[in-house]
């Protein structure tokens, strides 16, 4: 049996799969995402370890039966620890935007560090959170000796060895993407230190370390198992849903949303509005958009309007497309992919008394489905073609949002079967890594499949009006930077 263990930003899940692909065991534990100043989100990395031996004890039933264990984990993120592993101060996900000041630093490089990068800068990433911690809290800058991404930190606890693995480093701005190392001259250039980024080893050929007596006794795991590297959250998750031949295309929606395709060398976006990552695999990449409002939109959208799920779907898709003239704008945390504004913010706009909560229900799943469209541009753009869309994410099950989906994006959608893609994936890469798996383990659709209907004149004009709303309102949004 294989265990991974998928470090998310509000939940750790843990996998038990057989080797023939057969989930055997299962169970996540939450943890709490604190934001003591607004743009803020910080973690204890200690409620992940408490949290983690809840969802391994719950998941494995007999310890002897765990051949190896891999990790997958939110990617982005700060944990800057000891020369004991024991974190100075709580991490910095993902979704912190406190280092927005610090972006024209990395706008300043010159053009051929840059292009090393591979990537837009956003704020969030590691690179950018660590010249905020220079500047702000140079104490805890000074004393750290290691600088890890969230599953590296935890793989530390369960081995007592520091390591790092390039899907996840390919997403701090501190990595070389093209040429699959560290960037030291880009860190170099701008005056962070090189001396706390720990070596690189391959995702899913390398053993990490082995599991120590106290790291076992916490899980309730044997002494001395093997555990393996692992790989980011979406790079496992790719892995973990087959999707590893380039040409394919896949939407996985939750809170965000992310449009990724596989990538056999690596192709960077010239407009710069989508990310290129290292993959899982050796000698892959991935192309991804970044949506950073789906299901995070709506659920706050239903929360405000006081609907259930069942009533969004009873009452919002009897409302006409293009919700007679009403648009939203789902940007209520700033935005990725194709605007990179941190600052950018949400909004109804076209409401007249003719409109009701149905309608504003309604207009914010088409803002939400306008904003994948716009993703989906964006990945078009660097060179792809989508003849069909796989959909994956609870986000993605309810088939009259499966058919708006359709009909915005204009191709053919497919769902996949895939439960907890990315423990699945790290669960995967633990059997490569002791060589019982030689390759992914193919996955199966569910056999529903979502036909876009011809285009409708109404809601063409709402994708027309949408465009032009975030423009209209950049300069509000930005009003007193």
């Amino acid at each position: 049996m294989l265990l991974g263990i998928d470090l998310g930003t509000s939940s750790v899940k843990a996998l038990l799969l057989d080797t023939d692909g057969t989930v055997v065991g299962e169970a996540s534990s939450a943890y709490d995402v604190n934001a003591p100043y607004p743009g803020w989100a910080e973690t204890d990395p200690e409620a992940w370890w408490k949290s983690v031996a809840i969802a391994v004890k719950n998941a494995v039933k007999n310890p002897k039966d765990i051949q190896a264990i891999a990790l997958s984990g939110q990617m982005h993120g700060v944990v800057l620890i000891d020369s004991e592993g024991t974190p100075l101060r709580p991490a910095i996900l993902w979704a912190d935007t406190r280092s927005s000041e610090m972006l024209p630093k990395y706008d300043g490089l010159a053009a051929d560090l840059r292009s090393k990068l591979a990537n837009p800068i956003a704020t969030g990433m590691a690179g950018a959170s660590l010249l905020w911690l220079r500047q702000y809290e140079p104490e805890t800058y000074a004393k750290a000796r290691w600088v890890l991404q969230p599953k590296d930190w935890l793989r530390l606890r369960l081995t007592r060895k520091v390591a790092a693995e390039p899907s996840d480093a390919s997403g701090t701005l501190l990595y070389d993407v093209v040429s699959d190392c560290w960037a030291l001259d880009v860190i170099a250039t701008l005056k962070l230190r090189s001396d706390w980024l720990p070596e690189l080893l391959p995702s899913s050929s390398s053993l990490a370390g082995n599991l120590t007596p106290k790291a076992a006794t916490h899980l309730g795991l044997i002494v001395n198992t093997s555990v393996i590297a692992g790989a980011a959250d979406t790079a496992a998750a790719a892995l973990g849903n087959d999707l590893v031949q380039p040409g394919t295309v896949q939407l996985t929606v939750g809170s965000a949303a992310q449009i990724i395709t596989p990538r056999s060398q690596p192709i960077i976006d010239p407009h710069g509005r989508t990310h290129l990552y290292r993959a899982a695999l050796p000698q892959q990449w991935y192309t991804l958009a970044a949506i950073q409002n789906a299901g995070l939109a709506l659920e706050w959208v239903k929360g405000i309007l006081d609907y259930s799920w069942e009533q969004v779907y009873a009452e919002a898709f009897v409302v006409s497309p293009g919700c007679e003239g009403l648009t939203f704008l789902p940007y209520l945390t700033g935005d990725r992919t194709p605007h990179l504004d941190p600052h950018a913010r949400g909004a109804w706009v076209g409401l007249g008394l003719h409109h009701t909560r149905a309608h504003l229900m309604r207009a914010a799943l088409e803002g939400v489905a306008f904003s994948l469209k716009q993703g989906l541009e964006a990945i078009t753009a660097t060179g792809v073609t989508v003849s069909q869309l796989r959909l994956a994410g609870g986000g993605t099950l309810e088939p009259v949002w499966q058919q708006l989906l359709a009909d915005v994006l204009q191709v053919p959608l497919y769902t996949t079967t895939v439960a907890a893609a990315s423990a699945r994936g790290a669960a995967i890469l633990a059997g490569m890594g002791i060589g019982v798996l030689q390759d992914a383990i193919a996955t199966q659709t569910s056999g529903q499949n979502t036909t876009p209907n011809n285009p409708d004149s109404s809601l063409e004009a709402a994708w027309q009006r949408y465009q032009l709303l975030y423009p209209s309102l950049h300069q509000w949004h930005h009003l007193g930077d």
